[in-house]
């Protein structure tokens, strides 16, 4: 045995004296950008726990390595710290890439009337301010800001505005996906629960190529928490109670993090309301539910990564019983009237008129970044938005709503983001898209919107060029190409007299007629080229200038073209156009901004024409099997649109602060020189707000709001012969309601809850004076007043 034992200390002697440990590593750190070298780096080495630096040239050396691993870990100041792992058995050398710039990693929060980045026009939101409407719409989050209002109907369905222009001029792109939820109708709100997003940005201007060449009006990015690479696990619980509706919000999330780059978030929302109330009456079936929840998990490093998100949101939303008409003479009388035809006890019932919306999104993105070139992202989405609307029915179709669609939207892109020149950042991207929107049948009623199909591919490129410390430069091109394919029956009366559509299109017939009805088949292809300019300069005194123009083009929606039948939720008939020609708009807009721990301001006007501009107006009654309603029809002229934000924030003491805004527009219809229909009116807002960071960070603020009455409006009104009184009446559609202002109170404090955690309460008052009055934008306001004052009670959790 001893032998044994002493041959086993000899081999292993042996091997230790045979190690090679005369190895070398030479390095070099390097910007992964550019290729520079950076000097002074640091280099820490894990193995004998020591360190090193770089030289002027980015270069280091380690001499006298043993066979085995060498761990590196290299940091330098204004860089992301990486870490390497190498196996050494022989010399090596490495060129060690670091992020010299970190874009991606800096987060950007601001407030509501200051710029972001570039030569754009933005204003934005962040989470703080976003959780003031956990229990509202992304449309009320943001009608705090200048230049940006919404079209209502009721108090639940909110369509962002941005200077006049809604729907299918704004896009709305949510976790860098492009909605596409039926967006058409004015009754038609965005899909998002604003608590899965931490921040949401404004584009008033016109460097949006990126995202689209229609955003004639401009676009809303909500955009997602970007998460430290640590190992962590946090989340918050939200609970708000309303008085008016007798209702409110919880919303939970849950977020898990590692240091080595995963993530993964769980979040969801619950909302109810029953019938709302204006300061003298209840606005019976006005209630809302709403659920919603999302997961997103993903791995990012600088180098590489991908984030998977899904999303579900489903409203059910009562449509105000007051604004169902049966007929004309029911409008005239809604108008005429001071309080709504049906006022009811409070209940938490949905009853019909009403609309049931189901949104599925879903994304996977993923980049890569190359040495001297840039980051390539590719992402794949898809989106299922399944829209009813009841109307109030009897006998076999009493539960079989009256509109029923089913849009099916899938994308793929990619974008190539080249940064490897010093003053020059360049964007290059591709885009493919199929539409299909699916009418289903057995409603009982001719489908609003037909099937269609819809094809879409795009190209841009858009450059940044810093052309020295103070001033920055960009544009960008873009083309996009369309093709609309449907199904549609028309009268064969309207098809070959009222519309002369068997001369202008031909090619669209079929030999299918049945029932005075004749099937066609259009088909539309559109070739479009939009482009942008913008120039930002920044001066002492914090002051800076941002200019620019674009160029946007928009090709007419399914529902411009092709709507044709009564529109239960809006008790209108609506008339689509089969010769309508694409938008094209010219936008200027410019800010001048200045911005300091004391004052701040920013002052931006814009203007646009709008070539061949689509509107939807009333041109008078007809008569269904179910009444007379209003007859809608789309049309086009020229218009332009200009106006100007204004946005002040003054910090009157430590403790007092000031803000205020003011939004001035003007729409005109050039082609016939009468106003635009639905643009918003003058408006202002100011707020005083108490800040005392040292006692539990108390806030208590007061907010002034004074809505001009509207002026500048197109007058449609008409006569129409009433059956019951047998005498023609006057249908007053187009006055506007008179001024208003409301108060609102605000207030919030922090508790150290428990170890880790904190508690925040909050207490707000909306309509503190509980004023009656109506809004110009709301769809609703023929048949009932705004809603009266509500106390709001919120209590979040932090663990």
């Amino acid at each position: 045995m001893k032998p044994i034992i002493i041959g086993l200390v000899l081999a292993i002697s042996s091997f230790s004296f045979s190690q090679n440990c005369n190895y070398t590593f030479l390095g070099e750190v390097k910007d992964f950008h550019d290729g520079t070298s950076i000097a002074s780096a640091t280099i820490y080495i894990k193995e004998n726990d020591k360190y090193l630096m770089s030289d002027l040239y980015g270069k280091f050396k380690i001499e006298n390595l043993c066979t085995g691993p060498l761990t590196l870990t290299i940091s330098h100041i204004g860089c992301e710290t990486k870490t390497v792992s190498y196996t050494i058995n022989n010399d090596v050398f490495k060129v060690i890439s670091l992020e010299h710039h970190l874009e991606e990693l800096n987060e950007v929060v601001v407030n509501s009337h200051l710029k972001t980045e570039g030569t754009s026009i933005e204003q934005s939101i962040n989470k703080a301010a976003l959780e003031k409407y956990t229990d509202k719409s992304l449309g009320d989050a943001l009608n705090s800001m200048s230049g940006i209002s919404s079209l209502n109907t009721g108090s639940t369905i909110v369509k962002p505005m941005i200077h006049g222009l809604h729907s299918s001029r704004l896009l709305i792109v949510n976790n860098n996906v492009r909605m596409f939820d039926q967006e058409w109708g004015d009754e038609h709100a965005p899909n998002i629960d604003i608590n899965s997003s931490h921040k949401v940005e404004v584009i008033k201007g016109a460097n949006t190529l990126k995202y689209g060449s229609d955003a004639i009006g401009g676009l809303i990015l909500v955009q997602p928490k970007r998460y430290v690479a640590q190992d962590s696990l946090f989340g918050s619980t939200t609970l708000s109670l309303n008085s008016n509706g007798r209702g409110g919000n919880i919303n939970t999330e849950l977020i898990k993090t590692y240091k080595s780059g995963f993530y993964g978030r769980l979040q969801s929302s619950y909302k109810q309301f029953g019938d709302f109330e204006s300061p003298d009456y209840i606005l019976t079936n006005s209630g809302i539910r709403n659920f919603n929840a999302s997961a997103r998990i993903g791995y990012r490093t600088f180098e590489k990564g991908f984030d998977g998100y899904y999303s579900v949101v489903h409203n059910e939303l009562a449509i105000l019983k007051a604004s169902h008409i049966g007929n004309v003479g029911d409008l005239v009388a809604a108008i005429n009237s001071r309080e709504p035809r049906v006022i009811e006890d409070f209940s938490y019932s949905i009853d019909d008129p009403r609309q049931d919306i189901l949104h599925h999104l879903a994304k996977i993105e993923a980049y890569k970044r190359f040495q001297n070139l840039g980051k390539l992202t590719v992402q794949y989405d898809m989106q299922i938005n399944r829209r009813k609307e009841f109307d109030v029915r009897r006998g076999r179709f009493a539960d079989t709503p009256v509109v029923d669609l089913r849009l099916f939207t899938n994308s793929l892109q990619s974008n190539l983001h080249m940064d490897f020149l010093e003053n020059l950042k360049l964007d290059a991207g591709v885009l493919f898209r199929y539409q299909q929107n699916d009418a289903v049948s057995g409603t009982g009623a001719n489908p609003l919107i037909p099937d269609f199909d819809k094809y879409d591919a795009s190209m841009y490129l858009i450059g940044n060029y810093n052309l020295n410390a103070t001033s920055e430069f960009s544009a960008g091109a873009r083309y996009d190409f369309t093709r609309i394919e449907a199904e549609k029956n028309y009268n064969l009366t309207d098809w070959n007299d009222t519309y002369n559509y068997d001369e202008l299109f031909p090619q669209f017939e079929t030999n299918e007629i049945d029932n005075s009805e004749i099937l066609t088949r259009p088909e539309f292809t559109f070739h479009n080229l939009s482009a942008n300019l913008g120039y930002a300069k920044q001066f002492k005194n914090n002051t800076s200038l941002f200019v620019n123009y674009g160029l946007a083009t928009r090709v007419p929606n399914p529902s411009e073209l092709f709507s044709d039948g009564l529109h239960h939720s809006a008790a209108r008939v609506e008339i689509g156009l089969l010769t309508l020609n694409k938008e094209v708009a010219h936008k200027v807009a410019a800010s001048f901004e200045k911005n300091n721990h004391n004052f701040g301001f920013s002052i931006s006007p814009y203007y646009k024409y709008i070539k061949d501009y689509i509107q939807l107006i009333p041109t008078g009654i007809t008569t269904t099997i179910r009444g007379a309603f209003p007859v809608w029809k789309y049309n086009q002229v020229n218009a332009q649109i200009f106006g100007v934000d204004i946005d002040v924030n003054k910090k009157i003491t430590e403790k007092f602060n000031y803000k205020g805004n003011l939004s001035l527009l003007q729409g005109d219809n050039l082609s016939e020189d009468i106003p635009l229909i639905h643009m918003p009116s003058t408006n202002f807002i100011n707020s005083i707000t108490y800040y005392n960071g040292t006692l539990n960070q108390l806030s208590i603020g007061l907010t002034h709001k004074t809505v001009l009455q509207q002026n500048n409006y197109p007058d449609y009104n008409f006569y129409t012969f009433d059956p019951v009184l047998q005498e023609d009446v006057f249908v007053d559609i187009s006055s506007t309601p008179p001024a208003y202002s409301l108060f609102s109170f605000n207030s919030s404090v922090n508790f150290k809850a428990f170890k880790t955690g904190t508690l925040r309460l909050e207490l707000n008052i909306e309509n503190l004076l509980n004023t009656s009055y109506n809004e110009y934008l709301n769809r609703q306001r023929y048949f009932a007043n705004e809603l009266g004052r509500n106390i709001n009670l919120k209590i979040k959790i932090n663990y």
